[in-house]
């Protein structure tokens, strides 16, 4: 596999990987919670504690997040307001939406430098999470990771729409992996 063909598609592995992790977390703290309630598992269970699982959860969440963000600007699903822009003859139309995109990859890269500056000064801390006691800037490093991929997709889209004048469109009908149905109405 090339590095382009896992760059397609690193946010859907990540996102994967990570509503996975959480899933089986949670169910696996549900579980334990309800079968410490029977009698004879109760001395086998109480020496296993979840109580660490919300806290990992959370965080799960948060990095979810941010890598579907990034998912958002490749595919186009992303939370834009193009009603006035598409109105607009076709070189003003051009000239905006790649203001837009360069915008958004600028903003997104001055996030993820401040991002990994926050993480750097964490880092020289010892301040560590309230359950699991992971250092936090482990936790920050969504930000700086989260908003680079974010800004390189800005730049992604913003260089395809420059060669082919198209950008990414989600299209919300077709599901991925199911063929199409022909007898739609």
């Amino acid at each position: 596999m090339t590095i382009s063909r896992l760059l397609d598609h690193l946010e859907e592995g990540l996102i994967t990987v990570l509503m996975a992790a959480a899933t089986l977390i949670i169910f696996v703290a549900v579980v334990h919670r309800y079968a410490m309630g029977i009698p004879a598992l109760h001395g086998f269970l109480s020496g296993f504690s979840t109580s660490w699982a919300q806290e990992l959860c959370i965080y799960l969440f948060i990095w979810m997040a941010k890598f579907g963000a990034a998912y958002g600007v490749r595919t186009g699903v992303h939370v834009g307001v193009d009603v006035l822009v598409n109105r607009l003859a076709e070189p003003w139309h051009h000239r905006i939406v790649l203001l837009g995109l360069w915008s958004g990859a600028l903003f997104t890269g001055i996030i993820g430098t401040l991002g990994a500056h926050f993480v750097w000064a964490m880092s020289q801390t010892d301040q560590t999470s309230p359950d699991m006691e992971l250092p936090m800037w482990l936790i920050y490093l969504c930000m700086p990771l989260g908003s680079y991929l974010m800004c390189f997709r800005f730049l992604q889209v913003a260089r395809r729409f420059q060669l082919t004048h198209t950008l990414p469109h989600a299209d919300h009908v077709h599901v991925a992996g199911l063929p199409e149905r022909t007898d739609s109405p």
